[in-house]
């Protein structure tokens, strides 16, 4: 084979569509399926949930974007090494945070609506509906960002609520009072129970 055909070939495998990436909405839907589908473990064993949400949803999570959100200006304030704290026990607290929420996922289905966003934009915003039988609706919203690896959800909105802002004012109020190692000392505890 020649190496203009390899070189063509290779070009082609590419810019195949098996090497696009995902979109943001069919991420969401995809992702969200196979949780649900694994829901069988909700029986209470809350280490096979946390599994579950490690396994399947933290990996298309931006961690340290959504713990600098949390901490809004006190990040600057944090050294690289408190930093790194900070992101991996805000990780914990939010797969926490999931798998509680996964735990009381019972008769529930969940609509995607139409994602609104043009092709070139890097960040956006994946709304959904959760459904029961007898109750209002309840809409969840996806902020994403583009990434080298894929889309990446940094924060959600649950009826307008923002899940990381609202550790904002906590999380300032443990800075001021204890500083940013009291913080990171605050949610080791809370993890641990």
């Amino acid at each position: 084979m020649a190496l203009s055909t390899s070189l063509a070939l290779i070009g082609a495998l590419l810019t195949a569509p098996a090497f696009a990436q995902e979109a943001p909405d069919a991420l969401l839907r995809r992702v969200s399926a196979e949780l649900t589908q694994h829901l069988d473990v909700r029986s209470g064993d809350a280490t096979k949930l946390r599994a579950l949400v490690e396994t399947n949803l933290l990996p298309h999570i931006d961690a340290r974007r959504a713990t600098q959100i949390a901490l809004g200006a006190n990040w600057r304030r944090a050294t690289p090494e408190q930093q790194d704290q900070l992101v991996r026990e805000f990780t914990t607290l939010l797969v926490r945070t999931y798998s509680g929420a996964l735990a009381n996922y019972r008769d529930r289905t969940i609509e995607f609506l139409a994602l609104r966003a043009a092709p070139a934009d890097t960040e956006v915003t994946v709304r959904s509906r959760i459904r029961q039988p007898g109750a209002e609706g309840i809409m969840i919203e996806y902020d994403l960002a583009q990434t080298d690896a894929g889309w990446k959800v940094y924060d959600v909105r649950v009826a307008g609520i923002s899940l990381v802002a609202t550790y904002r004012s906590s999380f300032a109020e443990e800075v001021r009072n204890r500083g940013v190692d009291g913080l990171i000392a605050t949610l080791a505890n809370k993890n641990r129970t």
